[in-house]
């Protein structure tokens, strides 16, 4: 059973900077000493859309996600490709079957061998429930030195229901709290005039509301479709509502 006071401090986490503090420690406690959590907006059949718009939270290493996440290795990993056909939860033990009958690819294999370099063996994977073929969210769950894959099953048959519904919780409120990429934050202005373009508003009717003049309205919206790296000031509205940056209460 879910502790009420763990459940009421992830509901109550103000950022996600917050909330990624306290489901880390959370996991911590079960022996869960490294996360990787991921989701995308933009999945296709071919891809999993630019990692520029992922929404990725982490505590491992930095030396470890310049290569894991960096240079892409994730995409061939054996536990995210289960994770992109599957939901719910499931053992790494499936790794050391997947090598024992033979059913790793030469490609997940190297991610496999690089990931027990790192001292990465035992733990589980998470993959959430997506609303739409356009989404995918997960979160590899990386199990503390020295703990063995069955002990990790031992301890995941007695608190993993428990475990599975604080990820599934606080995967819910990520998506619900703003997310701002790294250097693809907007400023005050341009979450505002965002706003006012996705409540149907023109470049004039903008204008007259916040008084500026039509010209610096338009460079507030080129300004903003150059942070979040899209063409249309359709796709910034779409994005920014997406992550939550604007339609927003300020701090």
């Amino acid at each position: 059973m879910i502790e009420a006071g763990k459940v009421n401090s992830l509901l109550n986490a103000s950022s996600i900077e917050e909330l990624w503090s306290i489901h880390t420690q959370y996991m911590a406690d079960y022996g869960f000493d490294r996360l990787i959590y991921g989701y995308t907006r933009y999945r296709t059949a071919t891809s999993l859309g630019n990692p520029d718009d992922f929404v990725i939270l982490t505590n491992h290493s930095n030396e470890y996600t310049d290569v894991f996440i960096g240079e892409g290795l994730y995409f061939q990993a054996p536990m995210v490709r289960w994770a992109l056909e599957n939901e719910g939860a499931c053992s790494w033990s499936r790794l050391r079957e997947m090598t024992e009958d033979g059913t790793m690819s030469p490609e997940e294999q190297k991610v496999y061998d690089y990931n027990r370099a790192q001292n990465i063996a035992a733990g589980y994977s998470i993959s959430f429930k997506s609303l739409s073929p356009r989404t995918k969210g997960a979160i590899a769950l990386t199990a503390r030195p020295g703990l063995s894959q069955a002990k990790v099953d031992e301890m995941w048959k007695r608190d993993g229901d428990a475990i599975l519904a604080l990820n599934n919780l606080a995967h819910l409120r990520i998506l619900s709290l703003p997310y701002t990429a790294p250097g693809r934050g907007l400023t005050a202005r341009q979450r505002e005039v965002l706003g006012w373009v996705g409540d149907g508003k023109t470049v004039q009717d903008i204008a007259v509301l916040i008084g500026l003049t039509p010209a610096t309205v338009e460079k507030h919206l080129r300004l903003a479709r150059a942070a979040l790296n899209v063409e249309t000031t359709a796709q910034a509205v779409l994005k920014a509502a997406f992550q939550n940056q604007i339609f927003i209460l300020e701090n």
